[in-house]
């Protein structure tokens, strides 16, 4: 018999050991998972898409399995078990130890120590006076003179507008470097008589709350200077309609759909342009439970109120749309690969071209009910944007400049679009 244990039978047992089992924290939402493209460090690699977190966190191939005990209901006994199972070794005590602590240490876990890692975040930006870039030497340099280069090259052999006069453009989200033919038959050529409007950028939110819309009384940095926003128009949508408003929504800290329209619009216009930024949250309500968007109270009102500002203010805004189109492919959830204009995609494209000429048409009804065919299969994140502006201003009939398909990675595709509004 070893010292200081009793054996109690399996029903004593048993009942011991759940009671010092403990569940274990789930891991948290909005976290974003993808093999390591390191041959010397093989993996699953996790990263915060929220950027709660810088952490980025490698876990070994035999230890992936582990990770399904961090569900909410397994408990410290079937993590154990699993890294056993894992490892070949019954001693995982300290193995088993380490995993928690450094998923909680990242801020993996939904726990206290992720919650504290959160408010502090959200407190960091709520009390910042500027918004900083987020993307800026990943997605484009962060040094001013090669952004300048960069979009430049981008832009060069863009033809002069012979759209007259134009109310706006739609252009894609995606990274630059993958877009940009497409943004510069979005951007390029843009009349110089447009510097002193306001822009009004609607941008995807892809993280924030459906059917809500988020703003910010900030300004902008970018490495090309600081576009000022527009404040006054902020405040009057917050007002007019409180229950569809996030202010100073922290989406905005972390969200690309904004920020790539700033960088061209101050390379084209110069780094201290007006705008008015705002974040469309998916219409989850209407795309999953059915009915129109504007029949969720709190939508129809920001509708209305961002409509009657479009209206009175036209001469002195110019709308801006940061959308992407589909998103086909293993990325995204879909059972088989995708690639840029073979087999499935030219289904996808016909889709695609079919809602594009309900939105140059200024038919927003027609267009929502393509999204909604079965439940937006094509995965358009651009929706909400699109629809949001239709509303807003019903006379907007637009062009096709530019359509494209471009491979994200060898199994998956994004497609995105120029439009222009007159």
């Amino acid at each position: 018999m070893i010292a200081g244990f009793r054996f109690l039978g399996p029903l004593g047992c048993n009942a011991i050991m759940e009671e010092m089992s403990h569940e274990l924290p789930r891991l948290r939402p909005g976290l974003d998972f993808f093999p390591s493209q390191d041959p010397e460090r093989p993996g699953l690699l996790i990263r915060d898409t929220y950027r709660f977190s810088d952490a980025i966190l490698l876990v070994p191939p035999p230890l992936v399995a582990s990770l399904d005990c961090f569900d909410g209901e397994k408990t410290e006994l079937d993590l154990r078990a699993s890294l056993v199972e894992a490892t070949g070794d019954i001693q995982v005590g300290e193995l088993e130890k380490q995993m928690v602590e450094m998923l909680s240490a990242a801020g993996f876990l939904d726990d206290e120590n992720f919650d504290a890692m959160r408010q502090e975040r959200l407190r960091e930006f709520a009390s910042a006076s500027v918004r900083p870039p987020s993307h800026a030497g990943a997605a484009y340099p962060d040094v001013p003179d090669e952004a300048r280069a960069e979009l430049a090259e981008y832009l060069e052999g863009s033809a002069p507008r012979d759209e007259s006069p134009l109310l706006g453009i739609a252009a894609p989200h995606v990274s630059p470097f993958g877009g940009w033919r497409t943004y510069r038959e979005a951007y390029g050529g843009l009349p110089e008589h447009y510097r002193g409007r306001t822009f009004v950028i609607l941008g995807t939110s892809h993280y924030g709350e459906p059917d809500r819309f988020g703003l910010t009384r900030k300004n902008f940095v970018t490495p090309l200077g600081q576009a000022v926003t527009d404040t006054a128009l902020a405040e009057e949508l917050a007002s007019r309609a409180p229950d569809a408003v996030r202010m100073e929504d922290y989406c905005h800290a972390i969200e690309h759909s904004i920020e790539f329209q700033v960088l061209f619009l101050q390379h084209i216009f110069g780094p201290d342009i007006r705008i008015l930024p705002i974040l469309c949250g998916a219409f989850g309500r209407s795309l999953y439970q059915g009915g129109m968007p504007e029949d969720t109270e709190a939508v129809k009102r920001f509708l209305e109120s961002l409509g009657e500002i479009g209206s009175r203010d036209a001469s002195r805004l110019f709308w801006v749309l940061g959308i992407d189109m589909a998103h086909m492919g293993r990325r995204y959830g879909d059972p088989v690969a995708a690639i840029a204009g073979q087999d499935g995609m030219t289904e996808v494209e016909r889709r695609d071209r079919r809602r594009i000429s309900s939105v140059v048409q200024g038919n927003a009804n027609e267009f929502w009910e393509q999204v909604r065919e079965n439940q937006d299969d094509l995965k358009w994140c651009g929706s909400s944007p699109l629809y949001t502006f239709l509303k807003a201003v019903p006379g907007a009939r637009g062009s096709l400049r530019h359509y494209e398909q471009w491979n994200i990675d060898r199994q998956s595709v994004v497609s995105f679009a120029a439009l222009s509004f007159s």
